[in-house]
């Protein structure tokens, strides 16, 4: 058995990792980490939990935790793990980080972004990006894997084969995505509250979202250069959900004309066939959040805009499951040899 901790195991994400863990046939938790609840029964602050988790939460000592577990999820707030990390840890035990502390290659991006300084940029070099559809083998051979940010998996994943397949201009890609509130965390914030969400629809992070610079490096690798796009994320009074519609100029071939649509679903059958979580629907079908809710799948599709040269590109996934937990576990499958899809193949949960 994999003997697994979790630090932040009480909020949204750090649940979600408990909920599919526990459902995970070769995985035994054996660490609750929440520095809020130390020595709280866990099935006391989720309910959800009542005779299935018998556990008590413990605090955040990654050092004692590293010698007691096989892999540590680091569910945790920008910053933590930076600040704690250690060789002798990872000489221990496999890390998979949910924050962005190692997603970002260049540390003064990461600073300006995300407005702090990082503690150990030693590890940003060897931390392997964890989106397993496209870093599948370098993850089998990482210590420590920067799990992707939820608007970012969506995102790269919608546009990433159209970006690879030369078919588009990648500087003219506008990405415009919505997520639930359960994207913000856990946390009690005003913006947050029932009041302030319910029956309303809002944009932030206008040109300056942190997810911005994540996007443009992994989209830039598969581009073979740096590009700049536009994010915008929205907040929908919904719990659970992203969705993301994403525009750019088609390259129009040698003749003047645009690309077919049997070239452009070529593009995503040879990224994504082989793929279980990465379902292209079928010409005219529109991703839904409902049809993804609850499960690992990321639904996605094209439309080519004849009228104005352009790709119309959509995507849509739970983003507490492939959006956060459920590809930490697909990562924690990868990094312990076993099918990628253990404990992960959960019908969509409809209505």
């Amino acid at each position: 058995m994999i003997r697994a901790g979790i630090i932040g195991a009480t909020g949204y994400a750090g649940a979600e990792l408990v909920r599919l863990l526990m459902a995970h046939k070769e995985t035994e938790i054996v660490w609750y980490g929440s520095r809020s609840y130390i020595d709280q029964k866990y099935a006391d602050i989720y309910r959800n939990m009542f005779e299935i988790v018998e556990g008590r939460c413990l605090d955040d000592n990654l050092e004692e935790l590293a010698q007691q577990a096989d892999v540590i999820f680091t569910a945790t707030p920008q910053g933590y793990l930076a600040s704690v990390l250690k060789e002798r840890i990872l000489e221990q035990v496999k890390i998979v980080d949910l924050s962005a502390d190692f997603r970002i290659r260049d540390v003064a991006v990461y600073e300006k972004w995300y407005g702090i300084t990082h503690a150990s940029p030693q590890y940003i070099g060897e931390a392997v990006y964890g989106l397993c559809e496209v870093n599948r083998d370098q993850v089998r051979k990482a210590r420590l894997v920067a799990n992707p940010g939820c608007y970012t998996t969506c995102s790269i994943l919608t546009a990433y084969p159209l970006v690879k397949a030369g078919l588009i201009d990648p500087d003219t890609l506008i990405i415009d995505a919505k997520s639930g509130t359960s994207g913000a965390g856990r946390g009690a914030k005003t913006a947050n509250l029932f009041c302030e969400v319910n029956e309303n629809i809002k944009a932030y992070g206008v040109a300056g979202h942190r997810h911005t610079p994540e996007i443009e490096e992994q989209l830039g690798y598969a581009a073979g250069r740096e590009i700049t796009v536009s994010f915008t994320p929205h907040l929908v009074p919904m719990n659970r959900g992203i969705l993301v519609t994403a525009y750019a100029s088609l390259i129009r071939k040698a003749d003047g004309t645009l690309p077919g649509m049997a070239q452009i679903r070529a593009a995503y059958d040879a990224c994504y066939q082989a793929e279980t979580f990465v379902r292209v629907l079928p010409e005219g079908i529109c991703p839904e959040t409902r049809w993804v809710e609850g499960s690992n799948y990321v639904d996605v599709n094209v439309v080519i805009d004849e009228r104005t040269g352009r790709a119309v590109m959509m995507g849509a996934l739970d983003n507490l499951v492939k959006g956060a937990a459920g590809q930490a576990v697909q990562n924690m499958n990868l990094l312990f040899g076993l099918p990628e899809t253990e404990g992960l193949l959960m019908v969509p949960v409809f209505p």
